[in-house]
């Protein structure tokens, strides 16, 4: 119990510290590093013996798996909100350009994660995964259910995330003369969220179950998210809104799922990929740019606007840029919308067939 206590004291510090930074999905970060850190030290939870033979199995699992689906669902439930249909309208006529464009870039980010896949220190499904540029959050939890290392792409992931939010503002005053200042969003009503946990009920009550019932990959990430995409965008999800503290629990469960599994072995696997990684991560951005070039040029757009609507990932970032350029702000928040979810709808069927066809040409 102490051992609990003091994994969720010092995540919540961190949790904190990186909201003061707009950090993307702070608790999930945090806990990964706070996780880590303390497994790495011999000071986390240690997992339940799963035989008297065993009992020390580095894999075996410290949250309990009804926690981790848990939040899961609530993850689920929360990215499929995000898709209303008052935010998606502001694509108009242009929708079929943006979701070209998008599928471009999920293929730009398979590639290089297969790319990534060939490295000795990653498998196939983990490199697919790895560079997908969008869902950070979702993708750690799908990689695990379909059996990557879950580890791995966290690192990557974030390392993406960062480069991405920090290259944002850097753009856009030395490419476009741009500035950018910080964005604030509202914390919903205790209506809304009242309202918000009936739909996390039925939607985790149902998807959950379906999910396995069907056999998708990270059911109780998709189907949950499925099901609120399409209350969302019914109307009849109304304003019901994801508690922001049911979601900063579910995201340091995910996060203290990754960190937990760290050893000084697979710390030094990762420190070795990073630098591929990192090659990886920004011949995809100067990809996604020229992407944008070309969605600029196809929906007459501002190329700025189209830049930072390609841009893969760091959609808080992306947001205050197109806020304080006074652009067309609802094209661009519902082009990264839209990509998030083809990204986390698709990317798991994508990323688990890029898998099979490179250790079939390694056989």
């Amino acid at each position: 119990m102490r051992r609990w206590l003091l994994l969720a004291l010092l995540t919540a510090a961190a949790t904190y510290l990186l909201e003061l930074f707009d950090v993307d999905a702070a608790a999930l970060f945090a806990g990964l590093v706070i996780a880590g850190v303390l497994a790495i030290a011999g000071l986390a939870p240690r997992p339940r013996a799963t035989s008297p033979e065993t009992p020390d199995d580095p894999d075996a699992p410290v949250i309990p798996r009804r926690y981790v689906l848990a939040a899961q669902g609530v993850l689920g439930v929360y990215i499929g909100t995000i898709a209303d249909t008052d935010t998606l309208s502001g694509l108009g006529s242009a929708w079929f350009p943006v979701l070209i464009i998008g599928v471009g870039t999920l293929a730009l980010s398979v590639a290089g994660g297969a790319l990534l896949g060939l490295h000795k220190q990653v498998d196939p499904l983990t490199g697919s995964l790895a560079l997908v540029a969008g869902g950070a959050s979702g993708l750690v939890v799908v990689t695990r259910e379909l059996g990557g290392d879950e580890r791995m792409v966290a690192v990557i992931q974030y390392l993406r995330v960062a480069l991405v939010t920090v290259s944002i503002p850097l753009v856009a005053s030395l490419v476009f003369g741009q500035s950018s200042s910080a964005v604030t969003t509202e914390t919903p009503s205790w209506t809304d969220q009242a309202w918000g946990l009936l739909l996390l009920a039925v939607c985790m009550g149902v998807g959950i179950p379906l999910g396995r019932l069907l056999h998708v990959p990270a059911g109780a990430l998709l189907t949950p998210m499925a099901l609120a995409t399409i209350a969302e965008l019914t109307g009849i999800a109304g304003d019901a809104a994801v508690s922001p503290m049911l979601l900063t629990i579910a995201y340091a469960v995910i996060g203290w799922q990754a960190g937990l599994g760290f050893t000084l072995p697979r710390l030094r696997a990762i420190g070795r990929v990073l630098p591929f990684a990192l090659v990886l991560i920004l011949a995809i951005g100067v990809g996604c740019a020229l992407l944008g070039v070309l969605l600029s040029w196809w929906t007459g757009e501002s190329m700025y606007d189209c830049y930072l609507a390609t841009t893969p990932g760091g959609i808080y970032a992306v947001l205050a840029a197109a806020t304080a350029a006074g652009g067309n702000v609802a094209f661009v928040v519902a082009a990264q919308i839209l990509r998030v979810l083809l990204m986390l709808f698709v990317a798991p069927f994508a990323a688990r067939a890029a898998a099979r066809y490179l250790r079939r040409g390694q056989e």
